[in-house]
C-alpha cells in the first residue's frame, strides 16, 4: 500500500470482519479488499475462533481477487503460551495469511521476521509519537484509536507519513481506549486483553454524588451508540487513512453483506471522482441483488463519535440493545392493531420497538401488516399515539440477504483470440500488467460464414470463474475459420486458471518482500512515548510474560513495577479501570470548560452535581470518576 506523501495515488482498502470463513468469503464477494479473522486462540474475541485450515481456505479464496487476509493474534499471552503463539504465527505464515495484528510486545521480534505485522488498536494508538515508535519497531500499519478526530488523524499522517493508518468507520464502540479497559477483569476476572470482555460498559449504573445521593438511576451511562462514518470517508481519505475498518467479528453474514456493500459503493464513488488520487487495493467490480442500507442492520443508533467535535449524545443511556431504523410515529391504536405515520413499508414478521413513558425499550413482532396498519402478535399496552417507532428487524430485507447469491464480483479481463498456425487465446489484466496465453495446435477449415459473433460469444462465457470478459477481440484471420466451441472453451478455461494463479502469486510475492524489509531505526523509550498515566500505572503496559518484560526493560520501562492486574491489591482505590474520551460531566451538561451542544440525553440538576461522583452497579460495586480536563478525558477508578 502506498503511503508516502510523494506518491500521487494511494491504494484504499475496505476491511471487513470475518466471524468464520463463510462470513469472510461473503465479505470479499460483497466488496471487501481485506478481511480480518481470529484463529482458534490468541485473538481479541475469544468467541470468534477458527482453525488454521479454515483460514488457509479463506486465504486461497481472497487471493483470487488480490484481496488480503489479516489474522488477529492480538491478546496478551502468558509465559506458558509463548511457544504455542509462535507456532501459530508460523502456521499462519505457511498457509498464506497476509499479516497478523499484534498487541503483546513480547512477540514483535519473532513475528516481524516472518510476516507483516499490524499494531492492533489494543496497543492504544492515539498519538503521532506512538505511531512512529511502532513503525520503528517494524509495524507496517497502525490501527488508530477510535476516539481520534479528523485533525488528530491528519496530524499523525503528516508527522509519520510512512506508516499505514487504519481507522474504524462502522460498528460497536468501546467506551475506554482499547487495550486500556480493566473493568471486566477487575469485576469478573475476565480480561478484555485476553478476548473475554464481560461488557461492563453496557450495564446499568446509578450515578451518585460526593454525599452518596443519587443523581441518575439505573441508566446505561457508559453504553455508546454505534459508529457510522459512511458520509465521512472522503474526509478520512484526505486525512491520510488508507484502510477503513468495519467492526464486528461476532456479527452474522447478513450484517457483513449489507454493511460491506454500503461502504463499497461509497468508496467506489469517491475513487471514481478522484482517480488521480485513489485506487482500490483489490480487484473486481461488485453487483448486488439488494440495495444496501446500514440502518437496517444491528445498531444502537449512530454517531460519528469524536471525528468532528465533542458531542453530548454519543451514548444511549436507556438501552444497550439494537434500535435499528426510525420508521415513523404511532398514529392511532386499536384493540389489537395500530397505524403508523410513515413512508416505510412493513412486512409480516418485522421486529419493531419503542421507548415507553419510562424510557424502557419495548420490542414486539408484527404478525400481519396491511399497509401502515399493523397487527402485533401481542399488542403492547404501553404503546401510545405519537410515540417514535423503530424497526430492528426487517423480515423481507433479512430474508433477501440470507439468499446464497446476493452479490457477484468479477475481475475485468481482456481476451484476444488469434490463429497463426496455432490457436492462441491471450488474457490480459491491465490493472496489474499481467498477460497469459493458452495455445492449441490444430488445423481449421474455412467457415462458410464469418464466425466473429459466435467466437465472441464463446470467449465471453467466463461465468464459472472470477473473471468477466471486457474486451473480446478476434483477428480477421481467425473469424474466417470454423473453430469448434469445445476448443475455445478449453482455451478459455486454461487461460482463466493461468490468470487466477498469476493473481494469487502476487500475495506470495508481497510476503517475500516483507521478510526482506529494512526497519526504520531505533525506537524511542516506551516511557517517553506513552506518557504520564502509563508511568504511574505500569499495568497499563500489559506485560504478561517474560519476553514482554525484557522488551519493555530495553525500552525504558521499569520491569520491576506491577505489570498486571493480578499484581495489584484487589481493593486498591487508585486502579485506572478505564480511560475514556466520553465524559459524563460534559454529556450531562456539567462541564465547566465547554458548553454541551444540544440537549443532554439525561437531565439532572446542577445542584445535585457535587464531586467526586461515582458510578454504582446493582451489586453495590462502586467506581470513582476523575475528570482530566487538560487531556479532555474521563478516567474511571476502582473504588471498592
Amino acid at each position: 500500500m502506498l503511503c508516502n506523501n510523494m506518491e500521487t495515488i494511494r491504494n484504499i482498502e475496505l476491511l471487513a470482519p470475518a466471524k468464520n470463513k463463510t462470513v469472510g468469503m461473503a465479505a470479499i464477494v460483497h466488496g471487501a479488499d481485506a478481511v480480518y479473522i481470529g484463529a482458534d486462540r490468541f485473538g481479541a474475541r475469544a468467541a470468534a475462533g477458527n482453525s488454521v485450515a479454515d483460514i488457509a481456505e479463506l486465504c486461497r479464496f481472497a487471493h483470487r481477487y488480490d484481496a488480503r487476509v489479516y489474522v488477529t493474534v492480538n491478546t496478551v499471552v502468558y509465559d506458558n503460551e509463548l511457544d504455542d503463539t509462535r507456532r501459530l504465527i508460523d502456521e499462519l505464515t505457511a498457509v498464506g495469511a497476509d499479516a497478523i495484528l499484534l498487541q503483546d510486545m513480547g512477540l514483535v521480534e519473532y513475528a516481524r521476521q516472518r510476516i507483516e505485522i499490524h499494531a492492533s488498536t489494543q496497543t492504544d494508538n492515539r498519538t503521532a509519537a506512538k505511531a512512529e515508535w511502532l513503525m520503528k519497531l517494524g509495524f507496517s500499519r497502525v490501527v488508530l484509536a477510535r476516539e481520534l478526530s479528523l485533525d488528530e488523524i491528519r496530524q499523525i499522517h503528516a508527522d509519520v507519513p510512512d506508516v499505514e493508518l487504519e481507522a474504524f468507520v462502522h460498528g460497536a464502540l468501546c467506551v475506554s481506549y482499547s487495550g486500556q479497559c480493566y473493568a471486566s477483569e477487575y469485576c469478573f476476572s475476565r480480561s478484555a486483553n485476553r478476548g473475554e470482555c464481560a461488557q461492563v460498559c453496557r450495564m446499568k449504573f446509578t450515578l451518585e454524588n460526593a454525599d452518596g445521593n443519587t443523581i441518575a438511576e439505573n441508566l446505561h451511562l457508559l453504553s455508546l451508540k454505534d459508529m457510522c462514518r459512511k458520509d465521512d470517508i472522503e474526509q478520512l481519505m484526505d486525512a491520510g487513512v488508507t484502510s477503513f475498518k468495519i467492526e464486528g467479528r461476532l456479527k452474522d453474514v447478513s450484517y457483513v453483506k449489507n454493511v460491506v456493500a454500503a461502504y463499497r459503493q461509497q468508496i467506489d464513488s469517491i475513487i471514481a471522482r478522484h482517480p488521480d488520487k485513489y485506487r482500490r487495493q483489490s480487484l473486481g467490480t461488485c453487483t448486488y441483488t439488494f440495495q444496501p442500507d446500514v440502518s437496517k442492520s444491528f445498531n444502537r443508533g449512530f454517531t460519528t463519535y469524536f471525528l468532528h467535535r465533542r458531542e453530548a449524545d454519543i451514548f444511549q443511556p436507556h438501552t444497550p440493545k439494537a434500535l435499528g431504523e426510525h420508521v415513523g410515529y404511532v398514529k392511532e391504536t386499536g384493540r389489537d392493531w395500530f397505524t403508523v405515520s410513515t413512508t416505510a413499508t412493513f412486512g409480516n414478521g418485522d421486529g419493531l420497538c419503542f421507548f415507553d413513558e419510562s424510557n424502557e425499550l419495548i420490542g414486539f413482532r408484527v404478525n400481519r401488516a396491511e399497509n401502515n396498519r399493523l397487527f402485533p402478535q401481542r399488542m403492547p399496552r404501553q404503546l401510545k399515539r405519537r410515540m417514535p417507532l423503530y424497526r430492528n428487524y426487517d423480515q423481507r430485507f433479512e430474508q433477501m440477504l440470507l439468499k446464497p447469491q446476493t452479490a457477484d464480483r468479477r475481475i475485468a479481463v481482456g481476451v484476444n483470440l488469434r490463429y497463426d498456425g496455432c490457436l492462441k487465446l491471450e488474457m490480459t489484466l491491465p490493472e496489474r500488467g499481467i498477460a497469459v496465453t493458452a495455445s492449441m495446435a490444430h488445423d481449421y477449415e474455412e467457415a462458410r460464414t464469418p464466425q466473429r459473433d459466435n467466437i465472441v460469444r464463446q470467449l465471453s462465457k467466463l461465468g464459472d470463474t472470477c473473471f468477466a470478459c471486457s474486451q473480446p477481440c478476434v483477428d480477421d484471420t481467425t473469424e474466417r475459420l470454423f473453430i469448434p466451441a469445445a476448443h475455445i472453451a478449453s482455451l478459455r478455461r486454461e487461460a482463466a486458471a493461468m490468470m487466477e494463479n498469476k493473481v494469487v502469486s502476487m500475495a506470495e510475492s508481497r510476503r517475500k518482500e516483507w521478510t526482506q524489509r529494512e526497519y526504520a531505526g531505533k525506537a524511542a523509550d516506551a516511557a517517553k512515548v506513552n506518557g504520564y498515566i502509563y508511568n504511574s500505572h505500569a499495568y497499563l503496559y500489559n506485560i504478561y510474560n517474560n519476553d514482554s518484560r525484557i522488551f519493555y526493560k530495553a525500552h525504558g520501562v521499569d520491569a520491576g513495577m506491577p505489570a498486571t492486574m493480578k499484581d495489584l491489591r484487589p481493593t486498591a482505590d487508585d486502579i485506572v479501570l478505564m480511560q475514556c474520551r466520553h465524559c459524563l460531566r460534559f454529556s450531562l451538561g456539567m462541564c465547566p470548560n465547554r458548553k454541551s451542544n444540544g440537549t443532554p440525553p439525561v437531565r439532572i440538576s446542577r445542584q445535585q452535581w457535587r464531586e467526586p461522583v461515582f458510578l454504582r452497579l446493582d451489586n453495590g460495586r462502586r467506581f470513582r470518576l476523575s475528570f482530566d480536563c487538560k487531556n479532555c478525558q474521563m478516567n474511571i477508578y476502582a473504588d471498592n
